[in-house]
């Protein structure tokens, strides 16, 4: 719960407590605290044990830490085989370069066309003669 406090900070918040309640009632202050933060946690766990018993059967391996959005979909990305072979299959360095070089102006290494039928693609096509360019009719612009 406070994983993130440091020894600096547990002192600091100790002398506070000893200059606002005092040495006299800081052991009581401290009992109550900790008795109310019992408290808090057992309502948790038997709200928590009340849900699951409303659910059923059918959610025994239900946990709450799954309704965090961050923990539910890295379990379902690290379960699902689809997604794997996905990740498996995408190289970012290779898509990170490719960017870089697009960034700079340098063209990348063109990959061998598919041999077959159909237009090739990577190259350009050739300019077209002044008899297949389409006349310019500056009026109707």
């Amino acid at each position: 719960m406070f994983n993130d406090i440091g020894a600096l900070e547990l002192v600091t918040i100790v002398v506070l407590a000893i200059l606002v309640f005092g040495p006299d009632k800081l052991p009581k202050v401290v009992q109550d605290v900790a008795g109310f933060v019992r408290k808090i946690r057992a309502f948790s766990d038997s709200a928590k044990q009340d849900i699951r018993s409303e659910l059923g059967p059918d959610f025994k391996d239900f946990e709450f830490e799954d309704l965090n959005p961050k923990t539910f979909i890295r379990k379902q990305l690290s379960t699902n085989e689809d997604l794997r072979d996905i990740r498996s299959s995408f190289d970012l360095r290779q898509e990170l370069n490719d960017v870089t070089d697009a960034v700079n102006g340098r063209d990348p290494e063109p990959e061998p066309a598919p041999a077959g039928p159909g237009p090739d693609l990577v190259k350009k096509p050739a300019a077209p003669s002044s008899e297949q360019r389409t006349p310019f009719d500056a009026d109707a612009t």
